[in-house]
């Protein structure tokens, strides 16, 4: 199975507390922030804190992240140095540029640590297929949509007009390359209807997945992106349907009256996938 990446949820590196619950958010991935969350005083009072706990507390089935500060920060080397000896999954970099992920991957190559860049800068959404393609170990984006903003000189908007070029983008250069995508926070944390709306609109375009500042924002996020019971029972039978036509020499199909091709197929595959994975069905139900 691959993995699923519905929820990512931010989790300060100074706050003790929420890196000892990490694991019982709901959310599919955390994010220990040493970076917006942590005053500059505090760095490296947080980066001590963060490799101390990653090391005395097993942090279980959830995907564990660390963004570190960025690369033009006097951060930046001394957080890969204690992060890399860490058993987390994959590091963010913020403010991804070709640059930086050639650097990151360099001081990466002895560890089984992957990437994931941050783009939230303009140059990084012009370039973001070529940091994308930069080295395997990057495995896919988050869109960061307040600095992007600040960066365009513009007012970020609960409705998103402002970024959707942004968010377009971002997701296509992730599709052609087959990365994963994440969609920007949803800042106000007390509007659900805004949230829910704004979630849908990032899984209609083809998003993989939503960020999050609060926990509490988790379950509306994961409801979201779950396959819903109509599209489960679809993508059953349209694997039905293909084992038939394997079974009958065809290689080709209807359902329903329409032709099946291989992206129906594969559209099919992953909702199967995720309901799998997300305990929506059990193995035996395919």
């Amino acid at each position: 199975m691959t993995n699923i990446r519905r929820s990512m949820l931010f989790i300060p590196g100074n706050n003790p507390g929420m890196l000892q619950s990490a694991d019982v958010f709901n959310a599919d991935s955390i994010i220990i922030d040493l970076e917006d969350s942590v005053a500059i005083d505090e760095k490296d009072s947080a980066r001590t804190l963060v490799t101390e706990l990653l090391k005395s507390v097993p942090i279980n089935n959830v995907e564990t992240i660390v963004r570190i500060n960025p690369f033009d920060t006097p951060f930046y080397e001394k957080d890969i140095e204690v992060i890399k000896k860490t058993n987390i999954d994959m590091i963010l970099l913020p403010k991804a540029t070709i640059e930086s992920i050639k650097d990151l991957d360099e001081r990466l190559k002895d560890t089984k640590i992957q990437i994931m860049v941050l783009i939230e800068t303009s140059l990084g959404v012009h370039q973001v297929f070529d940091i994308l393609n930069t080295t395997n170990r990057c495995l896919g984006l988050m869109l960061g949509g307040e600095d992007l903003c600040v960066d365009l000189n513009c007012a970020r908007t609960k409705s998103g007009e402002e970024l959707l070029y942004a968010r377009m983008h971002v997701v296509n250069s992730s599709r052609a390359l087959r990365k994963f995508v994440i969609d920007t926070p949803f800042t106000d944390t007390n509007d659900f209807e805004g949230l829910t709306k704004d979630t849908y609109f990032a899984k209609s375009i083809g998003f993989d997945g939503k960020a999050s500042i609060n926990p509490r924002q988790i379950d509306t996020i994961n409801s979201v992106f779950n396959p819903t019971e109509a599209e489960i029972n679809h993508a059953k039978r349209v694997i039905e349907a293909k084992d038939l036509a394997l079974e009958a020499g065809k290689g080709v199909f209807s359902l329903d009256g329409k032709m099946v091709d291989l992206p129906i197929i594969k559209r099919a595959e992953k909702v199967i996938d995720t309901a799998l994975k997300i305990g929506l069905m059990k193995i035996g139900e395919e």
